[in-house]
């Protein structure tokens, strides 16, 4: 049987429902579909105000270093700024996928639209390897064709203005990424990072050319290809794992732990959990006595999935099925396990 709403407790736990709802009024809060969808539309607000705050932040940054380009001729700044532009519209994409994260599930998607993140994600990471590849032609191109550069301490504001506006947008994307479990929006702020790292190579190669050095800017420019790189490393694998349905092994053992410590679960024959955008979703099999009523495993089961929901940050809905305590609970259907555990 399979359980997803309401708040049931199983006779034999009075004490733990007795905390339960000593919680409730020291910190009220809803578990019902009209709760979680709430939740849910909240996280996607804070997704979407933080890319508006992005492109703000970012819009400036390249308004500012657009004026210093006309003034100082500067190719490379030209690149930095083009970079920046480029980085506020990646906002686009990942804005619409949380838009569309909002539409409620229907036949055809029945998890709803939250993998629409995920799409965004890879348009993220294949926009930061773009950035790599054309920030590291640029400076093979530099470096055999050099360039002059005029009124480096323009250059060298317009370059520190980048590193502060891309750094403050990375830092909040990342952080807001992270609160709502959106993966895709932490990839972002992770590009936004490495547009910082650009314009930090603007700032050193135009240092290297006001002393003479003018292999500084090129070279630079390489090194900070290698460290757009590894970042890019690390946003391609934080996508690739939500793409492939991986969870942090730390929220299985929480979730572990709180179903088999929940009365009347005698163990966790299975447990399953999967982000579908930034929400969290689990589904498991827990034994319980054989001598139950359907009534009575039904209450263990609401009552498992209630303390799910408090105890697993982000989760907003769990399928929760109960088996009976006896060998040939599955008979009819073992076979079928078998063979679809088969490779």
């Amino acid at each position: 049987m399979g359980d997803r709403h309401g708040h049931g407790h199983h006779p034999d736990s009075r004490w733990a429902a007795a905390r339960h709802r000593v919680g409730h009024l020291l910190a009220p809060h809803s578990h019902d579909t009209a709760g979680r969808v709430d939740g849910a539309l909240e996280t996607s607000r804070e997704g979407i105000r933080a890319l508006w705050v992005s492109l703000l932040v970012l819009g400036a940054t390249a308004a500012i270093q657009v004026v210093v380009v006309l003034v100082s001729g500067s190719v490379a700044l030209l690149g930095d700024t083009l970079h920046n532009i480029a980085d506020a519209l990646t906002a686009v994409p990942l804005g619409v996928a949380f838009i569309v994260g909002r539409r409620v599930a229907d036949r055809r998607y029945t998890y709803g639209y939250g993998r629409g993140e995920d799409i965004a994600g890879i348009v993220i990471v294949l926009t930061i390897a773009a950035s790599a590849v054309l920030a590291g032609l640029e400076a093979v191109d530099r470096l055999f064709n050099p360039a002059a550069v005029t009124h480096l301490p323009w250059v060298a504001v317009a370059a520190v203005t980048g590193f502060a506006g891309n750094e403050l947008v990375a830092r909040y994307r990342i952080r807001i990424g992270r609160r709502i479990g959106s993966a895709a929006l932490v990839a972002d702020g992770l590009h936004a990072r490495t547009d910082g790292f650009t314009s930090l190579a603007v700032l050193l190669g135009a240092g290297g050319v006001a002393v003479g050095w003018r292999w500084a800017d090129p070279v630079v420019g390489l090194a900070i290809t290698v460290a757009i790189l590894f970042v890019l490393k690390d946003a391609a694998r934080e996508v690739y794992r939500r793409l492939m349905d991986a969870v942090d092994p730390a929220l299985v053992d929480t979730a572990e732990a709180t179903l088999a410590g929940t009365p009347g679960v005698r163990r966790v024959a299975a447990l399953r959990m999967r982000w579908i955008g930034h929400r969290l979703h689990a589904e498991t099999d827990l034994v319980v006595a054989d001598t139950l009523t359907v009534v009575e495993a039904h209450a263990i089961a609401l009552d498992a999935e209630h303390r799910l929901l408090h105890a697993v940050p982000r989760l907003t809905g769990a399928t929760i099925h109960t088996d009976p305590d006896s060998a040939d609970a599955h008979a009819a259907v073992a076979h079928h396990h078998r063979a679809s555990a088969v490779p």
